[in-house]
């Protein structure tokens, strides 16, 4: 739990400007391989709830989660914007606001993409089609015409 609040605290220091040289540090010693696969069913059951289309580049941030090369900082970042996304707590509650409460969301998602934008490789995104096509297989009646 305390990973996951560095992690999220990461990703609101980051949006904001402010260094996260200390925070980092804490996490050195994290097992990400076991963080990002522990995510992964989270964001299977997020991605059934909002489609193919929203799904994507939580997947895409997954697998750049997942490559040797991203950093911690990188790592922490997009851990932490997983599962603020993922999870049911948020700044701007969903329930109360309804579409406002996407906002949030949507703004920590779109500035780490922009951050990772040059690690999501034609690798990556072949990974993450083929993992969607996996959870959203088309329906061979209806593709046939049907």
């Amino acid at each position: 739990m305390i990973i996951t609040i560095i992690c999220i605290t990461i990703l609101a220091h980051l949006i904001t400007g402010k260094d996260v040289k200390p925070l980092v540090e804490k996490l050195k010693r994290v097992r990400w391989p076991w963080r990002a696969s522990h995510s992964f069913k989270y964001i299977r059951h997020y991605a059934r709830k909002v489609g193919r289309v929203t799904a994507r580049p939580l997947l895409l941030a997954y697998y750049v989660l997942t490559d040797a090369e991203t950093s911690t900082t990188e790592k922490a970042m997009i851990y932490g914007c997983l599962l603020y996304v993922v999870m049911p707590v948020s700044l701007i509650p969903r329930s109360v606001f309804k579409m406002l409460g996407l906002v949030d969301e949507a703004a920590a998602v779109l500035f780490v993409i922009k951050k990772i934008h040059d690690k999501i490789t034609p690798e990556i995104e072949a990974k993450a089609d083929a993992t969607l096509d996996g959870w959203f297989k088309p329906d061979v009646e209806t593709s046939m015409g049907n």
